[in-house]
């Protein structure tokens, strides 16, 4: 039992892709984090009654969900979000232009 627990160890340990309930997971380890992020994770995680682990989880989620929902724009765009009470008080007409091909002569 100790060899196959061992076994299982290394696994787990040298490898980033492990399966749980069926389905292939991917396993994140994150280092050299402050005791004080820690300690505010461990309460935050007792407050909405989870694990520090299934709470690092949905903060991790949340983000990746508020960065792909957001939508993106441009520089004119977070501009116009940041001033939406400026600009031109008239319809700017778009502007058809036709573009011709230099000729370059010998």
């Amino acid at each position: 039992m100790v060899n196959g627990g061992a076994l299982i160890f290394r696994l787990l340990r040298y490898h980033d892709i492990i399966l749980a309930k069926g389905k292939l997971v991917a396993q994140l380890v994150v280092r050299n984090i402050e005791n004080g992020v820690k300690a505010r994770l461990q309460r935050r995680a007792r407050r909405n009654g989870r694990s520090m682990e299934e709470e690092v989880r949905d903060i991790l989620r949340a983000a990746v969900h508020k960065e792909e929902s957001a939508p993106a724009g441009g520089l004119g765009t977070e501009l116009s979000k940041l001033f939406p009470k400026s600009g031109p008080d008239f319809k700017i007409e778009k502007l058809h232009i036709e573009i011709k091909p230099p000729i370059f002569e010998e």
